[in-house]
């Protein structure tokens, strides 16, 4: 077991600096930072007293000795940082989404394989205190049978996003949890959308059918509304479960009762980069792996297929790789 671990974090921007807060505060060696804004990657260097800073990731890999990197760089870069730490022999923590595309995914999880490393992906929303608690609820059949859920978020358009839409990063949570709480993967979807104010989708509504086709989850996510909200609605057959995600707060209403259980809050991302650097120490598949980074993409793809032609389309998650 690896006791004191050396990691790397690539891009420090919005992200990335939250990365280096938590690590340091888990009590991690953040060895090195990397950013191609040479200006913000010195800047996060001083002010969180690591070492050493770079703007070249390919330089920081092969000038420091790392065990892993977290990868807080935008979306269209993830599948060539990632294969570059891989490559050179480090674990790695990937942000939401894994890659751009499906065959960026795929070429992730090959390099992973075939260097015997550890990807994990950046989904949050897994170690939110909320979810936790609703997922025990679930399995103690507080609700009965499920039979849907509809996930709910919206806000204004985060300008840290350029390169992907609200599809692949904002509604990719919920598309995440429907396959961590159904425990099936979606097998058809239909979705509406599109580009209301930005030159990438902004909106969709869209409905997943569910492997044994009796259950669905709706899934609203848009970059127009004023007031930011991030909840989910779970139908049963013998109640409704709500979670709200920034109040880490569950609420359970049943034909004679309604409850909202204490919950003990905690910082999601410390959560999670805890257990990836537990899984690094001890050489366990994360919560959130590469093949649920690459399964949450391929259902994002659907969803966009099928907002462009107004129809049905199929998801096909057996026959990935």
């Amino acid at each position: 077991m690896r006791e004191n671990l050396r990691i790397g974090v690539a891009g420090v921007g919005f992200w990335g600096k939250n990365h280096i807060r938590v690590l340091r505060e888990l009590g991690v060696s953040v060895e090195a930072i990397c950013d191609i804004d040479r200006e913000r990657a010195e800047s996060m260097a001083s002010y969180f007293g690591v070492k050493k800073f770079y703007t070249d990731l390919r330089e920081m890999l092969r000038e420091e000795d790392l065990h892993a990197v977290t990868i807080c760089t935008p979306s269209s870069t993830h599948a060539e940082c990632a294969i570059m730490a891989l490559e050179s022999g480090l674990d790695v923590f990937v942000e939401k989404p894994l890659a751009f595309t499906v065959e960026e995914c795929l070429r992730i999880i090959d390099s992973m394989k075939s260097n015997n490393k550890i990807v994990m992906t950046g989904f949050i929303e897994r170690f939110n205190p909320a979810v936790s608690k609703a997922i025990q609820l679930l399995e103690m059949g507080e609700i009965g049978e499920v039979i849907m859920s509809h996930g709910r978020r919206i806000g204004w358009w985060p300008q840290r996003i350029g390169d992907v839409g609200v599809v692949k990063d904002t509604a990719i949570h919920d598309i995440d949890l429907v396959r961590f709480i159904f425990k099936q993967d979606p097998i058809q979807v239909y979705a509406k959308g599109g580009s209301q104010r930005h030159h990438l989708d902004d909106h969709v509504q869209a409905i997943l059918t569910l492997d044994d086709e009796s259950k669905v989850a709706f899934i609203e996510a848009n970059w127009l509304t004023p007031r930011k909200k991030r909840e989910m609605h779970i139908t049963g057959s013998d109640g409704v479960l709500s979670i709200r995600f920034l109040t880490q707060e569950v609420s359970l209403e049943k034909a004679d009762m309604a409850i909202e259980p204490i919950i003990k809050q905690d910082e999601p991302l410390k959560l999670e980069l805890r257990h990836f650097v537990e899984c690094v120490k001890k050489r366990e598949k994360p919560l959130a792996d590469a093949i649920d980074g690459l399964k949450a993409v391929a259902i994002a793809e659907a969803i966009l297929e099928s907002m462009k032609w107004n129809k049905i389309i199929d998801i096909d998650l057996e026959n990935l790789i």
